[in-house]
């Protein structure tokens, strides 16, 4: 079957033959594209046999490789990546217990260590420490408390990195409630501390009721020593929304409404998520995800396009037989997780490509159609996978905890939950559809390819609506990318602009109403981001978390344009344009320093290494270069960058500028090397400048005549795919979306 025929475009091309097919030991693929979806068919079918020695498995793994093949459904990257090989995990997402002692709290740091390397993400509540300060009887020591163990969790996450396949990410929760509440708000101030962690303050509805009231509240000792002291709840409140409006964290969630959904209340609390926030879990359950593209899920008629809900239906039940097919051939990491996975058989279907829905629709994001619309089509894929769920159970069984869970009384369900919405960022690459149920983030960009060209990509719903009406020009796309939006374009009609509106045209309100509809007929959770403008205000923040507590939501994730810092100019302007405005005019640069400190690196590139040097003086980094070694390379090439790059320092030009022009440059010599962390001579010159002003921003470094005790030998944290930056591999504009950041050029993506 071709690429054209399983209707993948270029870009799903590239991820899948990039990230999904398999490969030998020396990086070369042993399957196509195809291939790799028979793999997954195959595997997922064979469980079939389990229930029913006479199956039709042949039958099965057709219906499932077609399913994702005409990308209709496709299930999360673990299943993608492992079904059918020896790792065999196919699992997204997990929840680990962190007990107060010493010994636990290592035993989860190991088991999340083989979580990590077998490519799950993790979920971690600390509530259960005891506050710093606190006394330890055994020893007559005194506890640390969460945050400082949350930076162990962060150093184990960062010393796995999954082998560059699927990077480590975790959730960290902890309750209003909790002593150190105050610091752990406030952990994440530093854009570089605990970066593997997304984190999420435990809101109780009887805090809210006290922020509502203006009252103060208990913080409470989860050791068993009681009330320690009161807090001003209202007060509170504002730090979590100054941080939120300053970086984007922390977020929040409602802890007692996850456990009104907690399906068999007997076996615990639930007290954590996944690391976006969409799946709550008991200890040591893990869930199974897919989505549906929704764009497939449509019919044209006479009169344009309208929902076709027995499709709709038939793959919904389609979806449903396989993740609970996943759950039986998955090869979970410990033990004690396959267990509890299948006490539950909880499983997660969502959807991709309700923007894009939408659009073919004729339907504004941000109108009151368009929540209807959502809470319409999340109600009967809700109702209709409990109905596969319960026609499986018939034949195979409900799950066993099902006779002591809230549903005891009625119909056997083969699934404690049937429905989770997921980010979808590299599975909505595979099906060329916009991601989860995010609005679209923008319409038309630049892409930067190889030989230096920039090309103009525009979403194809857009695109296909210009030409017919005759408007489409490269012309109006590079103004839709000056402006960021259509909103403001008078040559682009008014209908048109009404319907293809993108993050930043859409007002909070609607971000969370939308959440909430789709929250309203889902089992478990809805990851959702809702977008603020630069110069939106705390306030608007606060008002925008009241308003998901008021209808509903399980939690919120807000991200402001611009507060990461760092962040590139990504909305309303191209680069070039911006650069262009702020380029100061017949500069000179100021004379070469007699004296300097510096570092020098040796960085592996594809034709042997290169050794990087950067100097600085009081005002800052000021000279750069560079020699290669014996195995050759490109020196002339090297030594015009690093003097290029010396000139444009000196000359005062914003440092950021100057690393992202370098970074994500792509030389064949390199980009063929397998594990490569550079792809270029000027990327990893780039790579080394920002190594060497990231350690001068942070005091590890000293200025010439100050001494830092071994500041020399500190490594820095990988940053690499912070939010709002470019990609770090290919160097285009990364997307944030429910926690995490990906890029729609290449798949890269990283939570947190």
């Amino acid at each position: 079957m071709s690429a054209q025929a399983m209707k993948l475009d270029g870009n799903a091309l590239t991820v899948l033959e990039k990230r999904y097919v398999s490969r030998d030991e020396n990086n070369k693929p042993t399957e196509t594209v195809e291939g790799l979806f028979h793999r997954v068919a195959a595997a997922i079918a064979k469980a079939d046999s389990v229930f029913d020695a006479r199956a039709d498995v042949a039958g099965t793994e057709k219906a499932f490789f077609e399913m994702m093949t005409a990308l209709e459904f496709l299930p999360n990257s673990p299943t993608l990546m492992n079904a059918g090989k020896e790792l065999g995990q196919l699992s997204a997402c997990f929840v680990l217990p962190v007990e107060d002692s010493m010994e636990a709290i290592f035993e989860a740091i190991k088991q999340a260590a083989l979580i990590h390397k077998s490519g799950g993400g993790m979920g971690f509540s600390f509530s259960r420490l005891r506050p710093a300060g606190s006394t330890v009887k055994s020893t007559g020591g005194v506890a640390s408390g969460p945050v400082s163990f949350m930076r162990v969790f962060n150093m184990a996450t960062e010393a796995v990195k999954q082998g560059g396949t699927r990077r480590g990410a975790n959730m960290g929760i902890l309750r209003v409630d909790h002593p150190d509440i105050m610091a752990f708000i406030d952990c994440k101030k530093d854009n570089a501390d605990i970066t593997n962690f997304n984190i999420s303050v435990g809101i109780t509805e009887d805090f809210m009721r006290a922020v509502e009231a203006g009252a103060d509240y208990d913080l409470v000792d989860p050791s068993g020593k009681g009330v320690t002291g009161r807090l001003s709840a209202r007060g509170v409140f504002e730090k979590i929304v100054n941080s939120a409006w300053a970086n984007g964290e922390p977020g929040i969630i409602f802890l007692d409404r996850l456990n009104r959904d907690n399906v068999v209340p007997s076996q615990g609390e639930i007290e954590s998520t996944n690391p976006c926030g969409e799946q709550p879990l008991l200890p040591y359950e893990s869930c199974n995800l897919g989505s549906i593209n929704l764009v497939r899920m449509l019919k044209e008629g006479k009169t344009g396009y309208a929902v076709d809900y027995e499709k709709l239906g038939e793959t919904v039940d389609k979806a449903v037989h396989f993740l609970d097919n996943v759950i039986e051939v998955n090869r979970y990491p410990l033990d004690l997780i396959d267990a509890k996975t299948k006490a539950t058989r909880k499983v997660g279907l969502g959807v991709m490509g309700f923007a894009d829905m939408l659009l073919m629709l004729g339907v504004p994001y941000n109108s009151d159609e368009g929540v209807a619309l959502g809470e319409e089509i999340m109600a009967f894929i809700n109702e209709t996978s409990h109905a596969a769920s319960r026609a499986l159970a018939a034949k195979r069984g409900a799950f066993p905890l099902f006779p002591e869970s809230v549903y005891a009384d009625g119909e056997p369900l083969r699934n404690a939950t049937t429905t989770t919405i997921a980010p979808t960022g590299t599975l909505s690459i595979i099906a060329g559809c916009s991601s989860g149920v995010e609005p679209v983030f923008a319409y038309a960009f630049v892409r930067n390819v190889m030989d230096g060209t920039e090309l103009v990509e525009t979403n194809p719903i857009l695109k296909d609506t210009l030409i017919r009406r005759g408007l489409y020009s490269d012309a109006l796309m590079l103004q839709i990318i000056e402006q960021g939006s259509l909103a403001h374009i008078d040559a682009i009609p008014a209908d048109i602009r009404r319907v293809f509106v993108c993050s930043h045209d859409i007002s909070p309100e609607y971000h969370v109403r939308m959440q909430a509809a789709f929250q309203k007929h889902c089992d478990n959770a809805v990851s959702k981001t809702v977008n603020f403008v630069s110069g939106a205000a705390p306030a608007d923040v606060e008002e925008t978390y009241k308003l998901a507590y008021r209808l509903g939501c399980k939690g919120i994730t807000i991200y402001r344009d611009g507060s990461r810092q760092g962040q590139v100019l990504n909305i309303g302007k191209t680069v070039k344009t911006a650069e262009a405005a702020e380029m100061p005019q017949a500069v000179r640069p100021r004379p070469r320093p007699e004296s300097m400190m510096g570092l020098t690196k040796r960085v592996a590139i594809g034709c042997g290494n290169l050794y990087i040097t950067v100097n600085y003086d009081e005002k800052g980094i000021c000279e750069v270069f560079t020699s290669t070694g014996k195995a050759g390379g490109c020196p002339s090439q090297s030594e015009a960058t690093a003097r290029l790059t010396s000139i444009a320092l000196r000359s005062g030009i914003d440092i950021d500028y100057v690393i992202k022009q370098m970074r994500g440059i792509r030389c064949p010599s390199t980009i063929r090397q397998p594990g490569m962390k550079c792809t270029s001579c000027p990327d990893a010159i780039a790579r080394v400048i920002k190594e060497v002003d990231d350690k001068l921003k942070t005091g590890q470094f000293a200025m010439p005549g100050v001494f830092v005790p071994g500041s020399a030998s500190t490594e820095p944290a990988d940053t690499d795919g912070e939010e709002g930056a470019h990609c770090p591999e290919c160097g285009e504009v990364m997307e944030h979306e429910g926690g995490c950041v990906s890029c729609r050029n290449c798949g890269f993506s990283k939570c947190n």
